[in-house]
């Protein structure tokens, strides 16, 4: 993922898009390879807030044409990799404004690649289909598993868009649920993960050490 813009998309709120975006901006930290994060939820900045002590962070509106050209002197003014965490709404602001940023990719001279992340319904995969449409470069969809097991994603796993997909490049990552006590110690108490474990109970350490090393592993399928 060095030096690319990575956005972590999904459109409908609740699919996972936060804790997908902390987990890879963790990867990339424990790789010494720390990015510039991007959180575009100006109604609940999440991410931001749980890495804004130990990164350089930005909230921006991708709702307005203004959000999309400041985002665009973010990645300018850096080498490093840029992650994006995408909004519940996203997609009307990529329709509107995403060719800003296609536009400009070849005089920036970075790739790319969206994270998309999926539950269990349709909503999901139309709003992906629609994404596509818009946005060029490499895609790939993350099956939450907090929503079930692979094989219960059966209108994914079964449809033309999973083959377009994977024929184009993109790859089906599945992201291992993580026990809900340690997911909520970290999305209330707004920390990043790295610094989390001063707030764990020795099992939720536990836990927790499993599941990045689980994460890690998945997300380098991408990389």
């Amino acid at each position: 993922m060095q030096g690319k813009i990575v956005l972590i998309g999904g459109s409908k709120g609740g699919v996972g898009k936060s804790i997908v975006a902390s987990a890879l901006i963790d990867m990339m930290r424990h790789q010494n390879q720390p990015p510039i994060v991007v959180d575009s939820d100006t109604s609940n900045p999440d991410v931001y807030k749980c890495h804004k002590d130990v990164l350089d962070c930005h909230t921006l509106d991708l709702d307005r044409k203004e959000g999309w050209i400041a985002l665009l002197n973010i990645v300018h003014s850096t080498d490093k990799t840029v992650v994006i965490n995408s909004a519940a709404r996203n997609n009307t602001g990529v329709a509107s404004f995403g060719s800003l940023l296609m536009d400009a990719l070849t005089d920036l001279g970075r790739e790319l690649v969206t994270l998309w992340v999926i539950n269990r319904q349709r909503d999901s995969l139309e709003l992906l289909k629609q994404y596509r449409s818009t946005i060029r470069g490499e895609v790939h969809v993350v099956r939450n598993l907090h929503a079930g097991e692979a094989d219960k994603f059966e209108l994914f796993n079964t449809s033309k868009l999973r083959l377009d997909l994977e024929t184009s490049g993109g790859r089906v990552l599945d992201f291992p649920d993580l026990a809900d006590r340690v997911a909520d110690v970290l999305m209330n108490k707004r920390i990043a993960i790295a610094e989390a474990g001063e707030s764990l109970t020795f099992g939720e350490r536990i836990e927790l050490q499993r599941w990045r090393k689980a994460i890690h592993t998945e997300l380098q399928k991408a990389a």
